[in-house]
């Protein structure tokens, strides 16, 4: 059996397409044929990320169709306007629908003459059809307003489903959409809920996005999409192992030493129910494990005593975990999949909102916000818009505390009252009026409202806080405190940043190339730079490999240990550690030729976050070096760090820059 990796090219500006077929020794899965596109096909480096040439490739692994458990992730790869290097993200389950289109991977070039949704069937030969439907701007504009109950992404899906039912049942189709935030900001996300096909509705939890990076905001502004609908009858060809659920079973207790099922619900007890805790899912475990050492108010709990923190943290558990728990794990249990069989059941889902760590920790505990009700109506709206909900919510916390500190008005944002955001204050019930005004700003952010928030939409944190500390520089001059230095992020080249998932640790902060995403070690841990670079570098490599193979990283536990060995079941006798080395090293390449290398920490929040978890670890030689130097003690952690994991991946150190 000879099984190639397959993929469509689309040309929205020509409304043509073409398809490619590669040796799996070529490309093993969609992160490696994106790379492969951008670095050498297209070579979108050499233009502006705005260019047409900027690919996003969406994709499957190639073992999409099988049986495995969690193996039907989507990965996205494209040229980030935030970065503006290349990045990568990922979404659940889509891939169980989409592998049905004939193809394991799309990318769309081009840019369509109007907003366009581009229809992919497959059939039992492959593709069968391309096809493109223009809508107008302000019939877009009106479903995002309000269609069947939903606005914004929530809506544009459901229009979908209920105009192109026909198509949509006969294929299995599951809708990828873009809401508005990917038309008026750079952080718009790509938006996936799986269909009913009884109920002709949306699963309500089942929601999943593709964020970080703004791939959203690519696939609209770059190539003028709104919607991507692709499925059918194909079936990938692979082997009866893998498509026999008491083979494979088998094949993979021989791989493991133990039982599948055994081994599967061993690595998913975090994420489906863990008994220490009485409660599963990422915020169902985060919060009380955590505890003192979450990132609070705009990260300055890391300036706080201990015993402030655990207080605090004492408030958390009581408001804000417990109504959960009680809610999800007694009374409702209302727990969904991604949209594949998967018995982890990640999704809980509280008053028919599904409740995840990061998202409710940005607009949480982040603004002082430790009352569900109130953070809820702040996610929902994020989520309709179709934001990434991490970055909107370290965006959220930075203007909030600009305002708290002096440096804008309550008036340069388009919010009703300054924030309370003294962690001192220990009142869930003052700290969580800051809620309404997340709101305020998430829509005032996609429309513009402000020209401050209008910079901020268009050119995100980085750019954005240096023209500020230009515009109000007598602000800035009497507190002598820069806008930057409030907001957290790894600037990248001369325009491009991310900011970090919301952990303390070093982790999100140090030179790689691509960060914001779990390819690192996030542990809240202090070490020495070479041995943490290490530990970044092999996470890296392992997170590439599961994304690439289309696993879900909740499945880690023990599909990367016998990964090797799921691939020699197609044929493939492949060293995956080495074949993931080589191609990040392409990822650095195209970064480097892109102006996005890793430059040394702008921020002093950013700073601060690294030093004080030196103290708070008690790493004794290293806080006595800060105490004394701070910015020469941490460039030398940082730069010491870099030249060790350029050596490991075998590359010039020159890919970062102090």
């Amino acid at each position: 059996m000879t099984i190639r990796y397959r993929a469509l090219i689309i040309d929205v500006s020509a409304k043509s397409w073409e398809l490619r077929e590669y040796r799996l020794d070529e490309v093993l899965g969609p992160i490696d044929f994106g790379i492969k596109l951008h670095l050498e096909d297209v070579e979108s480096w050499k233009r502006s990320p705005y260019d047409p040439s900027n690919a996003l490739v969406l994709g499957a692994g190639v073992f999409a169709g099988s049986k495995l458990f969690g193996c039907h992730r989507v990965a996205v790869v494209f040229r980030s306007l935030e970065t503006m290097g290349l990045h990568v993200s990922t979404m659940g389950g889509v891939a169980y629908k989409f592998i049905g289109c004939g193809v394991h991977a799309i990318a769309i070039v081009g840019r369509a003459h109007k907003p366009t949704i581009v229809f992919i069937r497959g059939s039992e030969k492959g593709v069968e059809s391309v096809n493109f439907v223009n809508i107008e701007p302000h019939h877009l504009e009106s479903i995002y307003a309000g269609y069947g109950g939903r606005k914004g992404a929530y809506a544009l899906e459901k229009w979908l489903i209920d105009t192109f039912w026909d198509y949509i049942s006969e294929t299995h189709a599951r809708p990828i959409v873009v809401g508005p935030a990917a038309w008026r900001t750079i952080f718009g996300a790509l938006v996936s809920v799986d269909v009913d096909l009884t109920r002709r509705d949306l699963v309500e939890g089942s929601e999943e996005f593709a964020a970080r990076g703004g791939p959203g905001s690519v696939l609209a502004q770059v190539h003028n999409v709104a919607a991507i609908v692709a499925g059918g009858t194909w079936r990938p060809q692979l082997p009866t192992t893998l498509l026999n659920m008491s083979e494979l079973s088998k094949y993979v207790s021989d791989a493991l030493g133990k039982d599948y099922s055994s081994a599967v619900t061993e690595a998913t007890t975090k994420y489906r129910y863990d008994p220490h805790y009485g409660a599963g899912g990422t915020f169902g475990v985060n919060y009380p494990h955590y505890r003192e050492l979450l990132p609070l108010f705009n990260f300055n709990s890391i300036y706080l005593r201990k015993e402030i923190r655990k207080r605090i943290a004492d408030l958390i558990i009581e408001h804000y975990w417990k109504p959960f728990k009680e809610e999800v794990f007694e009374k409702s249990k209302v727990w969904r999949t991604c949209g594949e069989p998967c018995p982890a059941a990640c999704k809980k889902v509280w008053r028919g909102k599904k409740v995840d760590y990061e998202p409710f920790e940005g607009v949480g505990p982040l603004i002082g916000v430790m009352k569900l009700d109130k953070s809820v109506k702040v996610v929902d709206e994020i989520d309709q818009l179709g934001f990434d909900a991490i970055e909107i919510g370290h965006v959220i916390a930075w203007l909030l505390e600009s305002v708290y500190r002096g440096l804008l008005e309550p008036e340069d944002i388009g919010i009703s009252e300054r924030p309370i955001l003294d962690p001192l204050l220990l009142n869930v019930d003052l700290w969580s009026r800051n809620a309404e005004l997340a709101l305020e700003l998430v829509r005032g952010l996609v429309n513009k409202r402000t020209e401050v928030l209008k910079l901020v939409a268009e050119l995100g944190i980085r750019r954005a806080a240096k023209i500020l500390d230009d515009r109000y520089v007598a602000r800035v001059s009497a507190l002598g405190l820069r806008f930057e230095d409030l907001a957290i992020y790894l600037p990248f080249g001369s325009h491009g940043y991310m900011t970090p998932n919301f952990y303390w640790t070093p982790g999100f902060l140090v030179p790689i190339p691509i960060t914001g995403r779990y390819w690192t070690n996030y542990s809240t841990t202090f070490m020495e730079p070479e041995e943490y670079a290490k530990t970044v570098f092999v996470r890296a490599l392992k997170e590439y490999e599961l994304d690439n193979a289309g696993f879900c990283r909740f499945h880690r536990g023990w599909a990367e240990k016998i990964l090797a060995k799921l691939y020699e079941c197609l044929g493939v006798s492949i060293d995956i550690d080495e074949h993931a080395k080589e191609m990040y090293r392409k990822i650095v390449e195209y970064n480097v030729k892109a102006d996005a290398k890793p430059r040394f920490l702008e921020s002093e929040r950013a700073k601060d976050v690294i030093v004080t978890l030196a103290t708070e670890l008690g790493a004794s030689e290293w806080e006595s070096k800060f105490s004394k130097n701070r910015d020469d003690a941490l460039k030398e952690w940082w730069s010491r760090f870099a030249k060790a994991f350029a050596e490991l991946l075998g590359i010039d150190p020159s890919y970062a820059e102090l």
